[in-house]
Order: structure tokens, then sequence, then C-alpha cells
């Protein structure tokens, strides 16, 4: 107690698990939908995208003339937002594609993905290799950088956050319906289509603000390992993503506590409390099937 006591002291400790506990959460959520339909590591996907979009972001604004920037403060504000509101309508931009694509007959879901996570890195890696005395660093956008996230940057995933968590419980009943039987769900006059792209929308966003703390590597690991622990223990849709949201919000914190407490790198400790837990819902799941694989 007296650790976590101490850890809230820091402004910067406050911001993260703040902002990390409800993207942490809206991952979660989305999360079971991407897994059983088959798009678990669309977050690895989007994510280099992202990673393409922040490292252009940085080229541009290491090109604007200081002096431009303290003589119009406008200019200074969009600076301010822009790592989060420029890769987001990259990304975003990117989510549909992929939506489009995974629609072809020629190309699957898994292939899509995979074309869009490789082209977005490689995109990312020629620009920093064309680019010299670049101030972006590279492994905070890798890893994440969470600690670094200013007043503005809280505020702004707090509200989309919080916009992200809120349409997913309006509209629970089409997403859930989207989910298990596309032709059902059309069948009953449900918009597939729309609830798609807003399912695409939601993931877009919440990866973008999900690189802030865990990086365009680990990012994945937040609508993957929760959904997948949920699964184990629980069958009903609802009750998965109840458990899910508190297996993520739970091995969050766990991993900022971690991290503080042995000094590591805290999107890191997060996929270890959750690749943990993980394992042992898992054991778990083998106990009640009496040890059947």
């Amino acid at each position: 107690m007296e650790l976590i006591l101490e850890m809230l002291n820091f402004v910067f400790m406050r911001r993260a698990i703040m902002v990390g506990l409800l993207v942490s959460l809206c991952a979660a959520l989305l999360g079971v939908s991407l897994v059983l339909k088959r798009y678990a590591m669309i977050g690895t996907g989007l994510s280099h995208v992202g990673f393409a979009a922040i490292v252009i972001t940085g080229v541009v604004v290491d090109m604007i003339p200081p002096a431009w920037i303290m003589g119009f403060p406008p200019l200074a504000r969009m600076i301010e937002f822009s790592p989060i509101i420029l890769p987001m309508l990259v990304v975003v931009g990117a989510a549909f594609l992929l939506l489009r694509l995974s629609e072809s007959s020629k190309i699957k879901g898994d292939s899509a993905v995979a074309l869009i996570s490789t082209s977005g890195l490689a995109i990312g890696v020629i620009v920093m290799g064309l680019t010299t005395g670049i101030t972006l660093h590279i492994c905070n956008v890798l890893f994440g950088s969470i600690f670094a996230m200013s007043a503005a940057d809280m505020y702004l995933s707090i509200v989309l956050s919080i916009a992200v968590i809120a349409l997913f419980v309006l509209f629970y009943k089409q997403i859930f319906a989207v989910t298990y039987d596309e032709s059902f769900a059309k069948a009953t006059g449900t918009k597939v289509e729309l609830y798609k792209s807003m399912l695409s929308l939601l993931t877009a966003v919440t990866v973008v603000l999900g690189m802030r703390m865990m990086g365009a590597l680990l990012i994945a690991s937040l609508t993957l390992f929760p959904a997948l622990s949920a699964m184990r223990l629980c069958k009903r849709f609802l009750f998965v993503v109840i458990t899910a949201a508190i297996v993520a919000v739970v091995c969050f914190f766990a991993g900022m506590v971690i991290s503080f407490a042995y000094n590591l790198p805290p999107g890191a400790s997060v996929v270890g409390v959750n690749l943990v837990v993980f394992l042992l819902s898992s054991g778990v799941a083998l106990i009640r099937r009496g040890g059947r694989a």
C-alpha cells in the first residue's frame, strides 16, 4: 500500500495510470469482438501504420522554424496535439482500407492485416532513413512513452477513451450480432456494414491511444491477452466482455506497480502480467475439463 501511495505522489504516474486504465478498458472491450472475428492482430497492423504516421509527423514538425511556432500560438497548439491527431487520421483511414481489403475474395483478413502492417512499417523506416536530425525518439514509438504524456495528451486521451466506451455500450447488441453471425444480423435488419465500420473506427482510435503507453510493437497485447484469458474462464459473450475488462484493468495497474517498484519498462511489465494471467486462466480451464486439452 505504501508503494502505491508513493507511486501516486508523482503527477506523471497519475496521468499514466488514469489514461492507461481507460485505454486498457477500451482495448479489452473491442478485443473480444476482434478475437472472435479472427482479427486479433489488427492492432499490430494498425500500429505499424501509426508508426509511419508518427515518424512522418515528427519530420514535418522538425521542418517548421521555431520562430513560426513562437509567433503563432494556434500553430503551437496544433503541434502539441499532432502526435495523436494526425496519426489517428491516418490509422482510421488504414482501418477502413483494411475493412475493404478483407471483404475482397482475393485478400482475406489475415493477409490484409499483414499487407497493411508490413507496408506501414516499411514506409516509416524509409522515411527515417531519408531524414537526418530528426528529434523523434524511436524507442518511445516502438515500446511506448506513457510517462512522457503531457496534460493536453491526457485530457484528449480521456475524452476519446470515454467516447469509445460509450459507443461500445450504446451499440453493444449490434456489435454482438455482427461479431457472431453477420448473415443473421443482415437478415434481422441490422446495418452490418455500418457497425463493422464503427468497430474499425473505434479500434483505430484505441490503437493510436494505446501506442503512447505500449508502443507499436506491444499494442496488440492489449486487445489479445484479456480477451483470450476471459474466454478461458467464461462462455457467454457478455460475461467474456466483463471479465476481459476486469482482467485488462487489473493487469495494467499491476504492471504499472511492478514497473515503478523494479524500474522496468511499463509496457513490457503490463504484457508480462497479462501473460501470467493468461497462463493461470488456461490452467483453470484445463482443470475444469479434467486435464483434457
